[in-house]
C-alpha cells in the first residue's frame, strides 16, 4: 500500500481511521492493560526494555523540571524519567483509565508519584508554555499526529524539548513487506498466548494498515518544522521500522 503524500496524510488517515480511533481503541487498550507489558516484551523478542532505554538515552532532564508524558500507557516513560530524576514534576495523561490504573500501581509499588489525567491527548488541559518537557512513545500511529504536536507545542515553554518515538514506516519496500509479515505473526501470536478479548483481536488489520497509512522518519522531522519545533534531530533503527526524534520550541522574541 502506498500512502497518499505528506500533505494529505492526515486527512486521509482520519478519513480511513477516525472510527476505529474514536470508538473502537478504547476497548482495545481496556482489553490489553494487565497484560500489555508482557505482551510487548514477547513481541519484541525480549527487547522492550532496550527500546525503552534507547529512547530515554535521547531524553535531556534536569533537576526539578515539568515534565509531560503523553499516551502514558502504563508509565513507563514517567517511572523511567523518575529512576534518573526524583526531583521530577512528571504529568502522564492518556484516554485509558485502565491503562493508568495499571501505571500507578506501577509507580506507587516504586514510591513514585505521578500525576494523572484522563483526557483525550488532542485537546491537553494544560496552559500554555507549561512544561519543560514532553515525550511521546509508541503512539503517534493511533493519533491526528498535525494537532496533538501543535497541542504538546502550546504547552511547552520557550526552549522547552519534544521527545518522541515510533514504529514506522520503512522506505525500503523489502524491508516493510518483511516487517509487515513478522507483526502479523506477532499479533496473532501475542492474542493466542494471553488469550486477548474480542475487541484487540478485531483490530489486529487496524495495527498493520494503521503503519502502512504512517510517516517514515524523514517525514516526521518535515511535520515538526512544518509546525514551527526548531533543532529537529532523528534517529532511525532497524532499517526505518522505528525512530526516535527530538524537537525544540523555539525561544520567544
Amino acid at each position: 500500500m502506498n500512502p497518499p503524500p505528506v500533505a494529505a496524510r492526515e486527512l486521509a488517515r482520519e478519513e480511513r481511521f477516525n472510527l476505529v480511533w474514536t470508538r473502537e481503541l478504547n476497548q482495545v487498550f481496556a482489553d490489553v492493560a494487565p497484560y500489555y507489558d508482557r505482551a510487548n516484551y514477547v513481541a519484541s523478542l525480549g527487547l522492550w526494555d532496550w527500546f525503552l532505554q534507547k529512547f530515554m538515552d535521547t531524553v535531556d532532564i534536569r533537576p526539578g523540571e515539568r515534565v509531560l508524558d503523553v499516551c502514558a500507557g502504563t508509565n513507563a516513560i514517567g517511572i523511567a524519567l523518575l529512576k534518573r530524576e526524583p526531583t521530577l514534576e512528571v504529568h502522564a495523561i492518556d484516554r485509558s483509565r485502565e491503562m493508568q490504573a495499571v501505571g500507578r500501581q506501577r509507580a506507587e509499588a516504586r514510591g513514585f508519584r505521578i500525576h494523572s489525567t484522563i483526557e483525550d491527548v488532542h485537546t491537553l488541559p494544560f496552559p500554555d508554555h507549561h512544561f519543560d518537557a514532553v515525550t511521546l512513545q509508541f503512539a503517534s500511529r493511533h493519533l491526528r499526529v498535525k494537532h496533538v504536536w501543535g497541542e504538546i507545542l502550546r504547552v511547552l515553554k520557550p526552549g522547552g524539548r519534544f521527545y518522541h518515538c515510533d514504529m514506522l514506516r520503512p522506505g525500503n519496500p523489502t524491508v516493510e513487506t518483511l516487517y509487515y509479515t513478522y507483526l502479523r505473526f506477532c499479533l496473532w501470536f501475542t492474542g493466542f498466548v494471553f488469550r486477548s478479548g474480542q475487541p484487540a483481536l478485531n483490530c489486529k488489520q487496524y495495527f498493520i494498515h494503521a503503519l502502512q497509512m504512517f510517516y517514515s522518519a524523514d517525514e516526521l522531522s518535515r511535520v515538526l518544522e512544518e509546525l514551527g519545533y526548531c533543532n529537529v534531530t532523528s534517529k532511525s533503527v532497524f532499517a526505518g521500522m522505528m525512530g526516535f526524534h527530538r524537537a525544540v520550541k523555539p525561544q520567544i522574541r
